[in-house]
């Protein structure tokens, strides 16, 4: 088939230019440039008209790298069955997407990956396959879809950039926790919603002394978790200990292996985490700082759960669509030592959303940046490190 399709933003700094060209020539494409704006400043876009032959796939591509084909009118097919989707559904990216509805471009509401859009009267709506009811219109093929590619910040200060650099330790860590806590503060000051993710390591470590300090602060609007950190959290303030090992030495107690189930067991003898609180049966840590600062948390059950406590969210799927009600109002996403709920969440977000990874182990942050999201800081550490250090620079006026 062939089309001519446009460029339109920082399509040169962005690399968006030469990925369309590259993927041009890698899916056995031709192109001809019609007509290529150079922008003159930084700030000045630029403009390319291409002509391109080609498969529907490589076209299907392109629409994604950001690519402006000619305006159609979308299609749609009805789903056949409940959880059934009809061939040739468009599969959606994070970044922007719009449709052509009925004389203009809708933007698709509550956006991710790897999704599909539903066609709901007036409204686009992009929902998991789960979610698909028989008769449901769903958007096919890829006329009609518009996406706006990632662009680069034009900001040189900005530390939320494209991660194309290199993932290492090696890295400017307390100008990253200053600049981070600058965001922070800014994202706070505009009312802004910032989730935090939370791996075990945070309790065995000894930071979530910090975390919890966070949410005292105001600095976390939503909290995401899985059933081992929250029952750690719970234990430690009950026993002193995470599975068994003391806070303060380090060591394992005799039958300290029992504690972690005594405390879930203690969990539903209250009726749930919010009730221990209130009872006084949890005194501290991090899930009684959510609950005394109402700050929402979900906690998302796995296959390897003990208990689990019973505010344990065990179908994931359901644990998936709580956790859909955060995302979208997020300007920041904060994600500490979880590889499981970390990436899970990563593929909830928008592209736009200012994700921040800190883990000790690179691959969980190069993860991150395979998501090929534009707002992306990745710190290769240990978060027992960095997070005490982050308060503390919170704190300064």
């Amino acid at each position: 088939m062939k089309e001519t399709i446009e460029l339109k933003g920082h399509i040169i700094d962005s690399l968006i230019l030469p990925k369309v060209l590259d993927t041009i020539m890698d899916m056995e494409g031709q192109f001809e440039i019609l007509k290529l704006d150079v922008g003159k400043t930084k700030k000045d876009t630029s403009h390319a008209v291409i002509a391109v032959d080609g498969s529907e796939e490589l076209f299907d591509e392109l629409e994604k790298l950001g690519a402006l084909l000619p305006t159609k009118k979308v299609e749609t097919k009805k789903a056949p069955k409940d959880n059934v989707l009809p061939d040739g559904f468009y599969g959606t990216t994070h970044h922007p997407t719009y449709v052509y509805l009925k004389g203009r471009w809708q933007k698709v509401k509550n956006l991710e990956m790897d999704c599909v859009i539903a066609i709901e009267g007036e409204k686009a709506v992009c929902k998991r396959q789960g979610l698909i009811k028989k008769g449901d219109e769903i958007v096919v093929g890829m006329g009609g879809v518009r996406v706006e590619a990632p662009q680069r910040s034009r900001e040189p200060e900005d530390i939320f950039g494209f991660m194309s650099s290199e993932i290492s330790p090696e890295k400017p860590v307390n100008a990253y926790i200053k600049d981070l806590a600058a965001e922070m503060k800014k994202i706070h000051g505009e009312k802004g919603f910032i989730i935090h993710v939370v791996g075990t390591a945070i309790a065995h470590t000894g930071a979530d002394e910090a975390l919890a300090e966070l949410v005292r602060m105001g600095y976390v609007n939503a909290l995401f978790t899985g059933n081992g950190f929250a029952t750690m959290d719970i234990e430690k303030q009950l026993f002193g200990t995470t599975l068994g090992m003391d806070r303060k030495t380090g060591r394992i107690l005799k039958r300290g292996y029992k504690s972690h189930l005594v405390a879930i067991n203690e969990m539903w003898k209250a009726g749930g985490i919010k009730k221990a609180v209130e009872k006084g049966v949890l005194k501290g840590g991090v899930m009684y700082e959510c609950v005394k600062n109402r700050v929402p948390f979900v906690v998302g059950g796995s296959l390897r759960d003990d208990g689990p406590l019973p505010d344990t969210i065990t179908d994931v799927m359901a644990a998936q669509d709580e956790m859909r009600k955060y995302v979208q109002k997020a300007g920041m996403c904060m994600i500490y030592a979880s590889m499981l709920h970390g990436i899970a969440t990563g593929n909830m977000l928008p592209s736009r959303v200012k994700t921040v990874c800190i883990d000790i182990n690179p691959y969980v942050v190069t993860r991150l940046q395979d998501r090929g999201t534009t707002q992306a800081l990745g710190i290769v550490s240990d978060p027992a490190v960095i997070l005490p250090r982050l308060v503390d620079e919170l704190r300064k006026k």
